[in-house]
């Protein structure tokens, strides 16, 4: 088979042992060389990207129909045996063969530009910079990845245990996992937790949750023995993701009511009340959607129906212990949780 050739000058670097080379290529030979190989889902060396996320990636598409494009490079490690990149003197030699590169950063940027090319296919001729590494393993791939999403720009801490995979070894994951997705909470835009979770030193009025609260419930759940790794979600997005689906789907029947933004009755702004809906979650909620093998926020909206059913407030835990309150609300939501229970004569014998 002929094979088209890309011949670049390039720039080349070393990252301790690790040689790079950097150049130009065109968008539609990046997406065409390149693939995603994602930890915990391929098992095969190298894989340390994450699962996408669609609103970033709908950021980006539009951000580059706007006409913009970046400035950092893709860093890519080259995988495919029967077509070797050739490094001259000057000169670097790409084949141009389908998905022979795993792409190490720049996955949601990629995405992004696949979207927008989709659009106005002018995108595909336009240039990127590209920097590749050759035949790297899993530990030296994922070393580049931290390099570049905890060294150069933050990154959740808990990244590096999904990279390397070292969980069982760390007698701090469950807490440090718990305090990503609490991150997650209050910066995601989409979340209804956004800008209200109360860290050490914040001005006084700012937050409602305590941080330490939420690491409190969540880290038993988050740990390695825990509901999420026993039904195989490991990743930091996906967790965080379908704990923001749950409570949205929460909000979504409170907005009902008015009652989600009413702060002095929400008694999800309370402690009692994130602790309660956390724990129904998981008792409740999550094993529908493991079964469902969804945890999408229109199920989980769907998953309620309040009604006939008086949503509780502050005032009705109000005087209670800790105890009581947060009983008084999982008896709430389980007011509210549709059941699927047969009725009598539907059962067979």
């Amino acid at each position: 088979m002929k094979v088209k050739m890309l011949e670049e000058n390039y720039v080349e670097m070393c990252v301790g042992t690790i040689k790079i080379y950097t150049f130009p290529m065109s968008v539609k030979d990046l997406i065409k060389i390149s693939y995603v190989a994602v930890r915990g889902r391929d098992k095969e060396e190298g894989a340390v990207q994450r699962v996408l996320n669609k609103k970033r990636i709908s950021s980006i598409k539009q951000y580059v129909l706007e006409g913009n494009m970046f400035v950092n490079t893709f860093v890519i490690n080259w995988v495919d045996e029967n077509y070797v990149p050739e490094i001259g003197a000057e000169d670097v030699i790409i084949p141009l063969v389908d998905n022979v590169a795993q792409l190490i950063d720049g996955q949601h940027r990629l995405e992004g530009l696949k979207e927008a090319v989709k659009v106005d296919e002018e995108i595909s001729e336009k240039k990127v910079l590209v920097s590749m590494v050759i035949g790297l393993k899993t530990r030296d791939a994922a070393k580049i990845f931290i390099n570049i999403n905890t060294e150069q720009k933050p990154a959740p801490k808990s990244l590096i245990f999904d990279l390397y995979g070292v969980t069982e070894d760390d007698k701090n994951f469950a807490i440090t996992r718990s305090g990503d997705i609490a991150k997650e909470l209050n910066e995601n835009v989409e979340s209804p937790y956004y800008n209200l979770v109360k860290y050490p030193g914040n001005p006084r009025g700012k937050g409602r949750i305590d941080l330490s609260t939420i690491v409190g419930v969540l880290k038993k759940y988050v740990d390695i023995d825990g509901k999420f790794v026993e039904k195989n979600i490991r990743d930091l997005n996906l967790q965080s993701q379908f704990i923001i689906n749950y409570f949205s789907a929460i909000k979504y029947h409170w907005d009902k009511e008015d009652m989600w933004g009413n702060a002095s009755q929400n008694v999800f702004f309370k402690a009692s009340g994130f602790i309660a809906a956390l724990e129904f979650f998981f008792e409740y909620v999550f094993p529908k959607c493991v079964e469902k093998k969804s945890f999408k926020l229109d199920y989980l909206i769907s998953l309620f129906d309040f009604e006939e059913t008086a949503l509780v407030t502050n005032n009705d835990i109000k005087g209670s212990d800790g105890k009581t309150a947060r009983k008084m609300i999982i008896d709430n939501l389980k007011q509210g949780l549709k059941t699927e229970t047969p009725q009598e004569n539907e059962y067979e014998y």
